[in-house]
């Protein structure tokens, strides 16, 4: 009589269980259903954020075509024009890009190489001072970039590359390798070590390893590194209007500050500059967006 019981009790237990959980979910879904009420309060929320965070850009573009003179009033929106956009490629624009071009790409290819060595050096290998090395580039990321201007000045002097686009390169690696250091040691550990030891026995020194088998996986760490320390040499002004001296030397950032000034201001062709600044940022972004959330996510779950 036992044994015929038992599995009639064992049977039921998976039901009661399935109730439960059946239960547990109904409830779940109650709790986090939303009124009507709600749901249109939470739509004009993200209504209104929306907006707030567009209009400041679209100003931007409707006062690029506005008349100089007009560039600040409310009124003759009709009489638009593309005037700004002329002075502004005819006032060296064009070479202002090409020295910032090839700064932010030598900054990303730079900086990128150098972090990327360094995460997967801490990630893999045990040294002496692994640990104090990543705490270290915490710290470097704690200085202001007003507290460090000076002593990069003259270190840049003493080394020949103040006015140089070489110096600022190595100024702003120097501001981007620890963040994407710290990112990138996070990505590597997610990556299974059996791959590298894989890559040992096929013959492959630690380089090789990890150039051809960590680099192809690693690609959304890769990029999101990349496209920070794009944006990083991109816009900043700081260091580049005290370590750039000569007018042929100015990144878009420095030169379009020549628009408006103690003696100048004028605020359409400095909108029509800056609607062009964005447009590189914006295409290297769209090349890497889908990597960028993958890598975020694996580099802060992983650090």
């Amino acid at each position: 009589m036992t044994r015929t019981d038992q599995p009639t009790t064992a049977a039921r237990r998976p039901a009661a269980a399935r109730q439960r959980s059946g239960g547990r979910a109904r409830a779940g879904y109650r709790r986090g259903h939303r009124s009507p009420l709600a749901s249109v309060a939470l739509h004009l929320t993200l209504i209104v954020a929306s907006l707030a965070a567009v209009a400041p850009v679209a100003w931007v573009v409707l006062t690029s075509f506005k008349p100089n003179s007009a560039a600040l009033s409310t009124e003759h929106l009709g009489a638009l024009t593309v005037q700004n956009y002329r002075d502004v490629l005819d006032q060296g624009f064009g070479h202002w890009m090409l020295n910032s071009v090839v700064i932010a790409a030598g900054t990303m290819i730079f900086g990128v190489f150098i972090a990327a060595t360094a995460g997967y050096a801490v990630s893999r290998m045990r040294f002496p001072g692994s640990r104090p090395l990543m705490w270290l580039f915490l710290i470097v990321q704690m200085f202001p970039v007003a507290v460090l201007i000076v002593p990069l000045f003259v270190l840049l002097k003493n080394l020949h590359l103040l006015n140089n686009p070489l110096g600022l390169i190595l100024v702003y690696a120097t501001t981007a390798v620890p963040f994407c250091a710290w990112m990138l040691k996070g990505y590597f550990d997610g990556i299974p070590i059996a791959i590298d030891e894989a890559g040992r026995i096929d013959g492959l020194s630690p380089f090789g390893t990890f150039w051809r088998l960590i680099v192809p996986l690693a690609r959304p760490g890769l990029a999101v590194t990349a496209f920070y320390t794009f944006l990083t040499s991109w816009g900043e002004v700081a260091y580049a209007s005290q370590f750039l001296q000569s007018p042929d030397k100015y990144t878009l950032p420095v030169g379009m500050q020549t628009f408006v000034n103690e003696y100048v201001d004028e605020w359409g062709p400095l909108a029509a500059g800056a609607v062009l600044i964005i447009v590189p940022a914006a295409v290297v972004f769209f090349l890497v967006q889908r990597h960028l959330v993958s890598g975020l996510t694996a580099g802060a779950a992983k650090s």
